[in-house]
């Protein structure tokens, strides 16, 4: 990943979570967090991936309000002036829970207790958040279709004003 998608990321980071508290009201949502943004290659797609504290059933609600926020928000991006405005996408982000219950366990141990049947029954989810793949390049390449960009030799100046007037 190259520090300019780095940068797009942490600024988009920052600027939807600014626009999820300040200007986005659907009660749905509740105590939410932008843990990290993706954006693809070419700056069409971003996965937003959130962290919500609450039950499983405020959890679910407050994934559909941010899915229906997510237009808005995009709207909202615009001052950013950026060539390309990603199409937004909402993950949940397992991580910090995934955290919080490998803590709770180690405390449990540390004091000498069994961990709890609750703590054990529970699977781990799969770690995320997880690589986006660019949709449609990533499909042309697994089929081996996806060819090699050419890219113009650059034009002279003169030839770039002459062709303007």
């Amino acid at each position: 990943m190259s520090g300019r998608t780095e940068r797009l990321d942490e600024l988009l980071r920052e600027e939807i979570g600014a626009i999820l508290s300040r200007d986005v009201q659907d009660p749905r949502i509740g105590f939410v967090t932008i843990t990290h943004v993706e954006v693809t290659r070419d700056l069409s797609h971003a996965t937003v991936w959130v962290s919500i504290i609450g039950t499983p059933e405020e959890r679910r609600e407050s994934m559909r309000g941010l899915a229906r926020a997510m237009s808005f928000v995009r709207g909202r991006l615009a001052p950013l002036r950026m060539r390309r405005i990603p199409q937004l996408h909402v993950r949940y982000d397992e991580s910090v829970e995934r955290g919080t219950r490998v803590l709770r366990l180690l405390d449990e141990l540390e004091r000498g207790e069994e961990p709890s049947d609750h703590a054990l029954t529970e699977s781990l989810p799969t770690p995320g958040p997880r690589p986006v793949e660019e949709p449609f390049m990533a499909d042309e390449a697994a089929a081996g279709t996806l060819a090699p960009r050419r890219r113009r030799p650059p034009r002279p100046r003169d030839a770039v004003r002459k062709a303007r007037h």
